[in-house]
């Protein structure tokens, strides 16, 4: 996994100071001057003569971006927000009620890949427009399913998935084709803010207007038509920038595409992006089972401790605990991904590893916070919330600072690809099958006890505690990124500017020895 995908170039400077780029095999020591290799920090004359695009009109883009961002989490989480009330009016269990989320996911995971793939070659402001008029068309059609129709409302959620995909393995690209260095990291904390803020509303918008027009259906009907106003934003506002531009040299040659399969092996052999990707899975894993359970934790907690009444067939049920946890979800949003990106930017000044090591850092400390949360949530109610705000805010810190890393690690013309398949990885281990994992568990655990409110609630809660554990393996995966970082970022530098090259079939290579040293390269290229 620590192999390098890329192989030397031949002609080099000698200078002995040089020596190899850390963690890249084979590669020879000098590209001539020692800062040839880095990065140009462009002004904003400079962007704007690259990208053709005015500061003012760049940052309106990321706005609209970040619009249609939030847009895509609050009406992700609207159907956790009204989640007892689904399952009064379908009657179904936990394990049902986690397919819902399920079902989702695993459409948006599956097409993924194909945007990814679409992203990369073709207009991506087509692309994601089609997608999202697509998503708001399918996201009415569900609110009008009848109660004997369950089965049809996990197939419009499951289509659902196609505006996700279409939106969310192509607007980070767009971003890091607008900004370089640390403006790109902070419009990327300013896009990610939307997903902790977008799924607070999604909470208080589907209890709210459940309160308000008496009936559920109406939550899943506020989305669609802020999707027509992404629709006519997108394509009235947001322009092509040219792929990896703002990050060449002046006199680079353009990058160009290479085949789908040259992109996903060299990506196998980036081990920055499977290790960070793996991490970036234990976020989703711990973030899909709270989405989709913890208000329906919190009320069954509420229940058992006789602070409000059980939520009976027929009855509407109480929707204070998705308001409240909604609020949470945006306060810990804003503030973990703000807190998350300063500290990594601080850091980084002195630790070209901190990256890697603050989203560590967040993730084994928000682990016994959320198992303190779940513990004390038969005694004290108060408690459980602040250990949630606490162990929310810690895992917040991951979301701007995961994106960033992959944009710096993968070469612009993989970028999609590279978003689609963290997508279909953090996605396929981690929240397409947990919320509905923690359901079964729950389920199975609730047939082995007498049927009670108590037992309802004890299920979900030790089903819950399988976060922390998870989390702190995601914690794992952040620290072996850290060890690669450093020598996967110069790579991507150097291939951007046109200093290194792609390798060929590794049975093509020969061995040449050089100053003491050896490099690989192409047969094709030694004179004999």
């Amino acid at each position: 996994m620590a192999g390098s995908d890329t192989a030397p170039f031949l002609s080099q400077a000698d200078d002995p100071d040089d020596g190899p780029v850390p963690g890249t095999p084979g590669l020879p020591g000098s590209m001539g001057n020692a800062k040839c290799g880095e990065p140009e920090i462009l002004d904003r004359e400079g962007l704007q003569r690259i990208t053709g695009l005015s500061p003012a009109r760049s940052a309106l883009i990321v706005a609209v971006l970040c619009y249609i961002n939030l847009l895509n989490y609050m009406d992700r989480f609207t159907v956790a927000g009204v989640l007892p009330d689904i399952e009064q009016f379908f009657n179904i269990g936990d394990s049902s009620s986690g397919l819902i989320q399920t079902v989702f996911i695993s459409s948006y995971m599956v097409l993924a890949p194909v945007f990814g793939y679409l992203g990369d070659r073709y207009n991506r402001k087509y692309l994601m427009c089609g997608g999202i008029a697509f998503w708001s068309l399918v996201t009415l059609g569900s609110s009008f399913i009848p109660r004997e129709r369950f089965w049809l409302l996990l197939l419009t959620r499951g289509l659902v998935g196609v505006g996700e995909a279409s939106y969310s393995t192509i607007a980070p690209t767009l971003i890091a084709d607008l900004f370089v260095a640390d403006q790109r990291s902070r419009m990327l904390s300013v896009f990610y803010f939307a997903i902790p803020v977008g799924s607070g509303l999604g909470y208080i918008a589907g209890s709210k207007v459940k309160d308000v027009a008496g009936d559920w259906h109406w939550a899943l009907r506020v989305t669609p038509g802020l999707g027509v106003v992404a629709v006519l934003l997108l394509f009235l506002v947001v322009r092509e920038p040219p792929r990896g531009a703002v990050e060449r040299h002046l006199d680079s040659p353009p990058l160009n595409p290479t085949s789908w399969w040259a992109d996903l092996r060299a990506l196998a052999r980036n081990p920055s992006f499977i290790l960070s990707s793996l991490g970036f899975t234990a976020v989703a894993f711990v973030t899909g089972s709270l989405a989709l359970w913890a208000p329906a934790f919190l009320l069954r907690s509420r229940v058992v401790l006789g602070e409000t009444p059980p939520c009976l067939p027929g009855d509407s049920c109480s929707s204070s605990d998705s308001l409240i946890f909604g609020l949470i979800t945006c306060l810990t949003g804003v503030l973990g991904v703000g807190l998350g990106v300063e500290i990594s930017r601080r850091l980084r000044r002195s630790n070209p590893r901190a990256d890697p090591l603050v989203c560590a850092a967040g993730l084994l400390g928000s682990a016994p916070f959320l198992f303190l949360s779940l513990a004390c949530a038969r005694g004290s109610i108060v408690a459980t919330y602040i250990f949630i705000f606490i162990g929310e805010t810690l895992l917040s810190m991951n979301w701007a600072i995961v994106a960033d890393i992959l944009l710096y690690v993968v070469i612009p013309t993989r970028r999609s690809t590279a978003e689609a398949f963290q997508i279909v990885l953090s996605h396929l281990l981690g929240d397409a099958g947990s919320p509905y994992l923690i359901g079964l568990i729950s389920d199975r655990l609730r047939r082995s006890w007498p049927p009670s409110f108590l037992s309802e609630f004890r299920a979900l809660q030790l089903s819950l505690m399988l976060c922390a554990f998870v989390g702190a393996l995601g914690g794992a995966a952040f620290l072996g990124t850290a060890i690669f970082i450093e020598g996967d970022r110069r790579r991507a530098q150097l291939h951007v500017q046109g200093l290194l090259h792609e390798a060929g079939p590794a049975d093509d290579r020969i061995v040449v020895p050089q100053r003491g040293r050896s490099t690989r390269v192409a047969v094709s290229s030694v004179l004999i």
